[in-house]
């Protein structure tokens, strides 16, 4: 029989511990022959990226050995950061950005076949060209001092160097795809003040036989069309996948320039995905006749086959509905991409095609949790301002051990996604699980911005960020507190990077949430504009405004600057070493929080960037946010937690 107890006091088994210890975060999945390969991100080892091989006997081994870590810092972000070729490694090293060659797969100390340069030399992106022996992938040489300069360069895999330059110009390049026959190159490039996802340009050019490019032709990329991961079929055909028609679906090219392409299974969904790290990609090539592709449609994500003569999409029945992450390769009768879903964690999976035999090559965790602590999100939608649609996922309390007493309703929280160009996930969480076995309702928001619903409704935000995001963050709780699924008088919300910005806005711009937590939030967005790094430098002429030109928006939409209208208690997350957010912007935050008196906790961790990686400091946030909820509202948490210095308070 279930115990009554208020909401937020149910004793969970899910730990902190258990949302950090033992996740590994997976992606980068590539293949070469019947070898299986992937990088493994670990908290355990202080976020150490490990290069995995899986051959054919099933046994899957390290690659890169400890210290080493393959991760490329290009965008910051970064993304595909290792390449391999009949069983020779190639990969980025994080600490000193230099490639590094491991030959028969691991077993040896790696190599650098980049020169020394104080990390201002950095790679990714890219595929080996075989007919060459060299790797054709991404620079960004930060040497000249302001802004660094990108390039796709040829990087000469038995003499190394700091590669060739074959095309430059642009301020960005992603993608470069070399052609089967080696015979011609196709890249992706787009120029500030443009985002991937607001305007790219598909480009291809013929190699020349000393190796360098011919005369370039832009192939794709008209005005206003973002083009997103151009790859050869096994029969040197170009595809790709574009906007133009408002969603981001697949196409391949006829014999001349994008008036000849072909639209693959036109459909409202996208095919596609905002290019945050680069390498991601959404489709793969079975064979010349068959395309794995994912896709996703109302928020639910797709696997299906493409037949390329009939141009018939087929899906297929598979126990995953999310795989935003983008990361599918295809081989001859295998299909290997990542996937999860709101009951299983994130997995890389191989499925037969024909028949549809799946096997999990690795799982980011083991499932330690039984069903009656799972609570599903459940997809809703609600009117917003200007009388426009919004989408949230709403994932309500659930323990097997615990009841609420009668006519109570649950706290709710609050979480606005990051980017802002991103969406939420239904991929399992035990973050949100922490939250929901404890009594505590999650409101997932896919405010306008989002991805995953049209073009349209990704531009929802342009010129709008501070204002359509907070619009629809705020009108979800009291959608849901309307609708007794939330105790209106018990709303928080969270959020981390440019979720943690709509996080203070909200709070500093509307008296709805009685308590906040911000994840390396932008708190001054004219800061931001002067101080970020180069991929995101022009990221708000959309969202805001041109600066310094719309300055006035800038100042009248960074919390920071209206710090009279903060009315609640707020806590601070912030990595020491961020370089996209960088400290600064928390540390304005917790000053105007002091200055007026406000309940406030600011908690900095050393050594951590955008995003936190080592697990000790992913349970310390966890914990810490928890005990700040429940000092703030009033609700006892059956945890032991390390008391948090709040001030004020």
């Amino acid at each position: 029989m279930p115990t009554i107890a208020p909401y937020g006091s149910w004793k969970s088994p899910i730990s902190a511990e258990m949302t950090a210890r033992g996740a590994v975060g997976l992606g980068s999945v590539q293949l070469d022959g019947e070898d299986v390969y992937w990088v493994e991100s670990r908290p355990n080892e202080g976020g150490r990226c490990v290069i995995m091989r899986r051959s054919p006997d099933g046994v899957s081994r390290e690659v890169n050995p400890p210290p080493h870590s393959a991760r490329t810092r290009v965008h910051e972000y970064g993304g595909l950061c290792f390449w391999v070729a009949e069983g020779t490694v190639y990969f980025s090293n994080f600490s000193d950005q230099r490639v590094y060659r491991i030959l028969d797969g691991g077993g040896e100390t790696p190599a650098p076949i980049t020169p020394a340069a104080d990390s201002d030399l950095r790679y990714a992106d890219g595929a080996i060209d075989a007919r060459r022996n060299r790797l054709v992938c991404v620079r960004e040489d930060h040497r000249g001092g302001g802004e660094p300069v990108n390039a796709v360069v040829a990087l000469d895999l038995d003499e190394g160097g700091e590669g060739e330059v074959l095309v430059s110009g642009s301020d960005f390049y992603a993608y470069p795809a070399v052609s089967p026959d080696g015979a011609a190159l196709a890249w992706i490039s787009w120029n500030h003040p443009n985002m991937p996802w607001d305007e790219t340009e598909l480009w291809t050019a013929d190699f020349l036989p000393d190796g360098s490019l011919g005369a370039p032709t832009k192939v794709a990329g008209e005005r206003g069309e973002s083009v997103f991961q151009p790859e050869w079929s096994p029969d040197g055909v170009l595809h790709f996948a574009s906007d133009r028609t408002g969603w981001w679906n697949l196409y391949r090219l006829r014999g001349g320039g994008g008036d000849d392409a072909e639209a693959l299974a036109p459909m409202s969904a996208e095919f596609g995905s905002p290019m945050w790290t680069l390498g991601a990609r959404t489709y793969a090539f079975e064979s010349a006749e068959r395309i794995a592709c994912e896709y996703v449609e109302n928020g639910v994500w797709r696997l299906a086959l493409l037949d390329t003569r009939t141009l018939k999409l087929a899906p297929l029945d598979i126990p995953y509905s999310e795989m935003s992450r983008g990361d599918i390769r295809a081989a001859a009768g295998r299909i290997v991409f990542e996937a999860a879903s709101a009951s299983l964690p994130n997995a890389l999976v191989s499925l037969d095609p024909d028949s549809g035999a799946i096997a999990v090559l690795r799982q980011s965790r083991e499932l330690e949790i039984g069903g009656g602590y799972l609570s599903s999100p459940e997809s809703v939608e609600f009117e917003t301002a200007g009388g426009v649609t919004a989408r949230a996922f709403y994932y309500p309390p659930r323990n097997a051990d615990f009841i609420a007493p009668e006519g109570e309703s649950p706290p709710l929280l609050v979480i606005s996604h990051g980017g802002p160009t991103g969406a939420a996930s239904t991929a399992f969480d035990p973050a949100y699980q922490f939250w929901t076995s404890r009594g505590i309702a999650v409101a997932d928001v896919n405010y306008g911005g989002s991805t995953g619903y049209g073009t349209a409704y990704r531009r929802r935000l342009n010129g709008k960020w501070g204002i359509v995001d907070v619009d629809d963050c705020v009108n979800a709780a009291l959608y849901l507190a309307r609708a007794g699924k939330a105790d209106g008088e018990r709303l928080m919300i969270r959020g981390g990077s440019a979720g943690g910005y709509t996080t203070l806005a909200a709070l500093a711009f509307r008296d709805v949430f009685r308590v906040g937590a911000s994840y390396y939030g932008v708190s001054d967005l004219s800061a931001l504009a002067r101080d970020t790094h180069k991929f995101e430098s022009r990221y708000l002429d959309s969202m805001i405004g041109p600066y310094p030109e719309r300055r006035d928006l800038y100042e009248s939409r960074s919390p920071i600057r209206h710090a009279d209208g903060l009315s609640c208690p707020i806590i601070l997350f912030q990595g020491m070493e961020d370089k996209v957010v960088p400290p600064s912007q928390s540390e304005m935050m917790a000053d105007a929080l002091r200055r007026k008196g406000l309940p406030m906790a600011y908690m900095a961790f050393e050594g951590e960037q955008h995003g936190f990686r080592k697990s000790e400091n992913i349970i310390r946030a966890l914990e810490a946010e928890l005990y700040f909820y429940a000092r703030i509202l009033g609700f006892e948490p059956a945890d032991a937690i390390e008391p948090v210095e709040i001030e004020g308070l």
